[in-house]
């Protein structure tokens, strides 16, 4: 682990323990041992130091599942929408479920009204995820997978309802409620009725 990284996860304790507000470039220093004026030549503030450790968990989650670089055309060959749509979510939650970045998050949306980097990297995630979706229905649409008469606007509302049930059961799990059984694969399938192309029987 470089020096970056250790700075990292120790922001990432700190927060865990005491919020976004705990974390400060004294702390960090003092529990890495070493002295504040050292960090700057990695970050040049907490707010760095947070994105940072954002982006490098995200990373971290997709290069386990093999994601760094997705071909859309290439994934949606050879499969029926609803196949697509639910292989695209289960990667999601995936990522979002992983430990470190299930930690992350948890601490982001417990800050994310009163804190403006918590603010941020949500907003940020939400229009990742929505260029995502975007990039995928496009390639359904070209395979004559998808019909929609606006996908950019179908591309939103697939996405920020997904969006939302996740973190319908993220606020489940924290509560330490029972999380609700197929809610995400009966909206996929719902969808797909409604949406689906030409090519939906007849996979390519």
């Amino acid at each position: 682990m470089d020096r970056k990284e250790e700075i990292i996860f120790a922001a990432l304790e700190l927060a865990s323990q005491n919020g976004l507000s705990g974390v400060s470039m004294a702390k960090i220093a003092e529990k890495l041992g070493i002295k504040k004026p050292s960090l700057y030549n990695h970050f040049k503030s907490k707010e760095e130091i947070i994105l940072a450790t954002y982006q490098y968990l995200r990373d971290k989650s997709k290069e386990k599942m093999s994601l760094a670089e997705i071909d859309y055309g290439e994934l949606v060959k050879g499969k029926s929408t609803e196949e697509v749509l639910k292989q695209a979510v289960s990667n999601y939650e995936t990522i979002c479920g992983e430990n470190e970045m299930l930690a992350f998050y948890k601490i982001i949306y417990s800050q994310r009204a009163v804190d403006p980097i918590a603010a941020k990297i949500l907003a940020d995630e939400t229009r990742l995820m929505i260029t995502a979706t975007k990039n995928l229905f496009y390639a359904l649409q070209v395979h004559k997978k998808l019909h929609a008469d606006d996908i950019d606007m179908a591309s939103i509302s697939f996405a920020m309802t997904v969006h939302a049930i996740v973190d319908y059961q993220l606020d489940c799990l924290c509560a330490g409620e029972a999380i609700p059984k197929d809610i995400l694969q009966n909206y996929i399938r719902w969808f797909c009725d409604q949406y689906g192309g030409e090519n939906e029987e007849n996979v390519d």
